[in-house]
């Protein structure tokens, strides 16, 4: 181990409260573990005007003590809201002369891929994309310098035009960074803020739509991001927290506040990736490497999948129509369907649940806080899932008439009961999210009766079993805190930086050296940020990956790259290994090309025993049927089932529990279908065989 990884290695973890605080669209989780695994836990509701505010309601609800907090990581929908919702900042573009329509003109693709309508309004308006005289080919030559007096016109003009985020994104940057970084050092001279993105910052990257888009988001969400965590911040300083704030990655990772106030496009979808890192840390250590992840809250559903234990990562994914995110992300496909998806009656007659949401504010009719259409957890609470007496941060009485009348109103025009209609609501929503659910195992080759479900969220285990009774899979897997699972993947995940640089030639045309020297500099980029964000962590592990394809292909095969074994011919070899694995052709008599070398530095952190968390707040009865709080009817099928309703904490280890069963806890609540039954494993997950 080299000095400069050994001086980042830490023997011992952090002494103190280690802390995660995810934001969702309905509620903010917050999980605190104590170095004798204890846990502190809330759920409140979100603050969608300031989300700082819900996040100090959380850490007060769960009774943090802030000068005990040694570490606090947190997942935001900051950036990924102001993009969806398109009210991020006045954002300008200084670009390569015949390139300013880049953002909009993008691939040419539609909104609706079978319509002859729909809306696109990009992020950087058309008036505000202005152009320079410059041009660097794809090989890096200077063909025409940078005019410095267009630049600084330019720059004078969008400062005329109130914007407040400049990007600079020139043509074949990723070849040669010059002209962008001359263009950032004039512009920080005169520009009135410190928000000046250069693209090569941000994806060093040939394509140009994927990278001038990612870039954009990042300029776009910037400002928003640097003043939401610099205001967040400095709060949690005047509390008494020590050490410095991070911020959750797409990429499964955390970073430091300063670098995700730069590099800002990183944050967004953070809080579900954060999710699935918990999910790949939990299953891991209950013995499960093959789980889809069922992410379902109060707005939307997320569905990933951990291959032999590791999820899986993709660098293809559009944020939204036309915005490309080319960066690495966890590989997780997102639908409008939670709690608090709205049912209506559309114009042709049929029931539709979703993607528009009650949010957390006004929220379902039964969170009384003005909310008048029904949603899912209206539905869940009329056929008795959900308890009509009391739900999470709910202090107002459930009005339960109100809930059927509703639902009475929805289902008329169909010849529907209140109680019918809410079962086909849910029988809607569970088969949308088992479509998601399709398209990660399914549409990608692979079998979804081979994993099991894992699931999590707040609504998540009410509809698990469901799920997996319409997918044939034969397990679920419910964690022991599955309503802040999120929050909890904050805490476990590793610090994380990803690289990545074009090469874009014939394998025959690179030298070893040349590719060794970049892979080197990625590495020390890394590990110097890893300094920067001063972050615990137990060892240092370096990944580094190249993307190749032979000639006359468009899409790329990724290969493990060995520093110790590099060479080109390990490389031709690896390039035809991947493509007969994949396609099951080989292709090794066409020319091999390297198209992007990647590296992946990665600060592993302290390894947290989930049976020390579960020993400090289980609280077992001697027998499962001692664990019993009440019965309820409960709809399951046509009609109403007198079901047996059960404290988790209370339910010893190893304890069987037969369905139909509801197991209520704090944060969310599990439904056991008849026919089904649940054991609870040894760091305590509750382990439900399906019965098919």
């Amino acid at each position: 181990m080299n000095s400069g990884i050994a001086e980042m290695v830490r023997e011992k973890g952090p002494e103190g409260l280690q802390v995660g605080v995810d934001i969702g669209g309905t509620f903010t989780d917050t999980i605190a573990i104590r170095p004798d695994g204890a846990v502190l836990m809330s759920k409140v509701p979100t603050t969608p005007a300031d989300q700082s505010r819900g996040f100090l309601d959380g850490l007060a609800g769960a009774g943090i003590d802030l000068p005990g907090i040694v570490w606090l990581v947190h997942g935001t929908t900051v950036g990924t809201n102001a993009t969806l919702e398109r009210n991020g900042a006045r954002c300008g573009l200084i670009t390569t002369r015949g390139f300013r329509d880049v953002l909009e003109l993008g691939r040419r693709e539609r909104p609706q891929l079978f319509g002859l309508s729909g809306q696109y309004r990009p992020i950087v308006p058309r008036d505000l994309r202005l152009e320079v005289t410059e041009r660097i080919d794809a090989k890096g030559n200077v063909v025409k310098p940078l005019d410095a007096d267009e630049l600084v016109a330019a720059i004078e003009a969008l400062k005329a035009r109130d914007v407040t985020s400049l990007l600079i994104c020139f043509l074949n940057s990723y070849a040669n960074p010059a002209h962008e970084e001359e263009a950032a050092s004039i512009a920080a001279k005169i520009w009135p803020t410190r928000h000046i993105t250069k693209s090569v910052d941000i994806l060093a990257e040939f394509r140009e739509v994927e990278r001038f888009g990612t870039a954009a988001v990042n300029a776009y969400i910037r400002p928003l991001i640097d003043r939401y965590v610099s205001g967040l911040a400095a709060e949690l300083k005047r509390g008494g927290v020590a050490n410095e704030l991070a911020i959750m990655q797409a990429n499964g990772g955390i970073m430091s506040a300063q670098t995700a106030c730069e590099k800002s496009v990183n944050t967004v979808l953070s809080g579900p990736a954060a999710g699935v890192i918990a999910a790949g840390f939990i299953t891991r250590q209950s013995g499960h490497r093959q789980v889809v992840t069922c992410d379902m809250g109060g707005t939307s559903f997320d569905a990933g999948i951990i291959v032999d234990g590791v999820p899986l990562t993709t660098s293809d994914r559009d944020l939204d129509f036309n915005l490309p995110m080319r960066i690495p992300i966890i590989d997780i496909h997102t639908i409008g369907a939670g709690g608090g998806s709205i049912a209506r009656v559309t114009e042709a007659g049929m029931i539709e649940v979703g993607p528009r949401s009650a949010g957390a504010s006004p929220g379902p009719i039964a969170y009384g806080r003005g909310g008048r259409e029904p949603t899912v957890t209206d539905a869940n609470v009329l056929l008795g899932r959900l308890s009509a007496e009391q739900l999470l941060a709910v202090k107002a009485t459930i009005d339960l008439p109100a809930i059927r009348e509703a639902f009475g109103s929805l289902g008329k025009p169909l010849g529907l009961g209140a109680e019918q209609t809410a079962a086909s609501v849910l029988r809607i929503v569970n088969d949308t999210m088992a479509g998601a659910i399709r398209f990660v195992t399914l549409q990608r080759g692979r079998d979804p009766r081979e994993f099991a479900l894992f699931v999590f969220g707040g609504a998540g285990p009410l509809h698990g079993a469901a799920l997996a009774r319409d997918l044939q899979v034969p397990a679920v897997i419910v964690p022991y805190v599955p309503g802040l699972t999120c929050a909890l993947g904050c805490i476990v995940a590793d610090a994380r930086h990803d690289f990545v640089q074009t090469i874009g030639r014939p394998l025959s045309e690179v030298r070893e050296s040349e590719l060794r020297d970049v892979l080197l500099r990625q590495r020390e980029s890394g590990l110097g940020l890893l300094r920067h964000d001063n972050v615990p962590v137990e060892s240092i592990t370096v990944w580094h990956e190249a993307d190749m394809h032979y000639e006359g292909q468009r899409y790329t095969l990724r290969v493990r790259v060995d520093m110790d074994q590099l060479s080109v011919d390990s490389l031709r070899e690896q390039l035809k290994d991947a493509c007969f694995d994949a396609f099951g052709i080989d292709l090794s008599n066409f020319r091999p090309k390297i198209a992007n070398l990647r590296t992946a530095v990665i600060g592993v952190r302290p390894l947290i025993d989930l049976r020390r968390v579960v020993a400090a707040t289980h609280r077992p009865r001697k027998t499962a049927a001692d664990a019993r709080i009440g019965r309820r009817d409960v709809w399951f099928g046509d009609g109403f089932v007198t079901t047996e309703v059960y404290q988790r904490e209370w339910i010893p280890i190893g304890a069987e529990i037969a369905g139909p069963a509801i197991i209520n806890q704090m944060d969310s609540t599990t439904v056991i279908e008849p026919g089904d039954r649940v054991t609870v494993d040894d760091v305590g997950n509750l382990m439900v065989q399906v019965n098919a």
